[in-house]
């Protein structure tokens, strides 16, 4: 039996008198903040200045996506120096990782060095990742997950939105990346200070891709064109507007603004979706998106405030999609499927993201800055039509049958499900039937 078998069949009256602190939670939540605040102020920050070297964007998409390639490595493997040395220790062997790659990017001005570097820091924030997500895990029961992950939720978010704007206060320029190196070293010092004892590592359960599929095209649909939006949106929209004349504080403002919208968003979406049904809530998101993209296209040269409105919209529409993929699949599964069906979504949307930035790059190096967002439109076309395709071959799950729609922006903070027993699997047996595994 799981933990999360054993908290949902404890006595009720052990669930009435849990009460929800984050006392347990705040060393790894510190720890979370220095490092995402650290990987958001790189957002901007690396396309801004291999701009500045001349790089192109197929360059700069190929860097992006050595990033998250960094991280997909990352959950396959990190779990490994996790089990051996403890929750902790390995947390400050991912922050050592991505702290030491940081400092060098200060050296580094070669597309292809930088994406190397920058492949190490996605390997090790997703170690860190999942460091944190085990921790919370082994820290709740059922009855405060909810909320501690809740809590995750903003401060993942938070600090990501608040990174850019160091751009503000500091011109972009290699120095600035040891601020970043700093903030890494940063975020060991809460957990290694922290009496606490490190959680146990536990096997997953884990579900064929092809079978996920056949569960719900849509909500697998759905992910992985979230991982090609999204993980092409923020590697490139900072090209797209330095080529269109705005600076490196109005970037910064930019992308912050985006990354509150998919926050404040969810909340919202989820509970229109689970009135009216996910795939008509899907449906006109993608229609807005779509519109929003091609306004995007043609936004270059005018004033930023007009631009920054119709960006932090269209991130509003484009956040929720994943959200409404994992929804849409689990109205139909077995509540034992969960957790599986998570981990191969989270996989899915990973390949998407992997693949997203090199190719949009490619799509603008041909055609302008513009390509990000013809590139986009053509994703959200493809999704709009398939989901459209399947409302008319499936009816939708009645109300009474809806899981509760669970917020996860853009890009899903809940990677821990990418362990190796989960990922290695799957991608094993992408044409197999599904199997699972339960261990004590």
């Amino acid at each position: 039996m799981t933990k999360t078998d054993a908290d949902a069949t404890a006595a009720p009256g052990h669930h009435a008198a849990m009460r929800f602190s984050l006392a347990p939670l705040v060393p790894v939540l510190l720890g979370l903040v220095c490092a995402q605040g650290a990987l958001g102020l790189m957002t901007p920050l690396i396309p801004l200045l291999l701009l500045r070297v001349g790089a192109s964007p197929a360059e700069i998409g190929a860097v992006a996506s050595a990033y998250y390639v960094g991280f997909l490595a990352g959950a396959l493997s990190c779990d490994r120096v996790v089990m051996r040395v403890g929750h902790i220790r390995a947390f400050a062997v991912f922050a050592a990782i991505a702290a030491d790659a940081a400092l060098l990017l200060t050296f580094a001005s070669a597309p292809w060095l930088v994406g190397l570097l920058r492949l190490g820091i996605g390997y090790a924030s997703s170690g860190m990742i999942l460091v944190v997500e085990s921790w919370l895990n082994d820290r709740v029961d059922s009855t405060t997950r909810g909320r501690a992950f809740g809590a995750y939720l903003v401060a993942s978010w938070g600090a990501s939105a608040a990174g850019p704007l160091a751009l503000n206060a500091i011109p972009a320029s290699p120095l600035l990346f040891v601020l970043v190196g700093i903030a890494f070293a940063t975020a060991v010092l809460p957990l290694a200070l922290t009496q606490q004892a490190n959680p146990v590592v536990r096997p997953q359960a884990h579900f064929a891709l092809l079978r996920l599929y056949r569960v719900s095209p849509v909500g697998v649909a759905c992910c992985l064109s979230s991982g090609l939006i999204n993980g092409a949106y923020y590697s490139l929209v900072p090209v797209f507007l330095e080529r269109a004349g705005y600076g490196s504080g109005s970037v910064a403002a930019y992308i912050s603004a985006a990354m509150v919208a998919g926050l404040l968003v969810q909340y919202p979406v989820g509970m229109l979706s689970d009135r009216v049904g996910r795939r008509p809530v899907t449906i006109g998101a993608i229609t807005a998106a779509i519109v929003l993209a091609i306004a995007l296209g043609f936004a270059a040269g005018v004033p930023f405030a007009a631009i920054a409105a119709l960006g932090f919209v269209f991130a509003g529409m484009t956040a929720p999609l994943y959200g409404l993929g994992a929804g849409q699949t689990n109205d139909r599964m077995e509540r034992g499927d969960y957790v599986a069906a998570s981990g191969g979504l989270l996989f899915v949307w990973s390949l998407g993201s992997s693949v997203s930035p090199s190719a949009a790059g490619v799509l603008m190096g041909r055609v302008g800055p513009a390509g990000l967002f013809w590139y986009i439109a053509a994703v959200l076309g493809v999704l709009g039509l398939f989901t459209a395709t399947r409302m008319l071959l499936r009816s939708e799950v009645p109300r009474e049958m809806r899981t509760p729609f669970v917020p996860a922006p853009s890009a899903p903070p809940r990677h821990a499900e990418l362990a190796p027993r989960l990922v290695r699997p799957l991608f094993r047996s992408l044409l197999h039937r599904r199997t699972r595994e339960v261990t004590d």
